[in-house]
């Protein structure tokens, strides 16, 4: 009798378990894509080697699923990955000496191929720089001076 109450509590806590919905997961539709990469640098197209290109799963209320996996980029800037289930996905991109790139992408195609332009940074801002005039350049030839009278 005790192993019948066992088998009969196991099996309420498991279909419990299952009709639950879980916090983070996404509910994704049926099908998983082949996902590829390029990534190139934004002035002049050429390719961005050894690039971190990190994949998260994004919730049904927009959140990033905890998890994720990173995927580094070749001499040719390519990298990919298969079975990247359908739904919403954040993108990360990072490299050396490039700003950080992240954007959210619609895993929608059994193939999908995803080009990301990196930039270089820009010039930093700063409050207290606002308003205030630049120094004019200074001349390429001193003035002369007075001849004394």
């Amino acid at each position: 009798m005790r192993s019948f109450a066992r088998l009969t509590c196991v099996a309420t806590l498991v279909l419990a378990a299952t009709l639950l919905p879980a916090k983070d997961k996404q509910v994704a539709s049926q099908g998983s894509s082949n996902v590829h990469f390029n990534v190139v640098k934004d002035d002049n197209n050429k390719p961005v080697r050894n690039a971190s290109v990190i994949l998260h799963l994004v919730t049904k209320n927009g959140r990033q699923a905890k998890g994720g996996f990173q995927l580094k980029t070749d001499n040719e800037g390519n990298t990919g990955t298969e079975g990247i289930p359908y739904g919403l996905i954040r993108i990360q991109v990072l490299a050396p000496g490039f700003q950080t790139f992240g954007d959210d992408y619609q895993i929608d195609k059994p193939d999908m191929d995803i080009k990301i332009r990196l930039l270089r940074p820009g010039d930093q801002m700063s409050v207290y720089d606002k308003g205030q005039p630049k120094p004019p350049a200074a001349p390429a030839t001193p003035p002369a001076e007075p001849k004394p009278n």
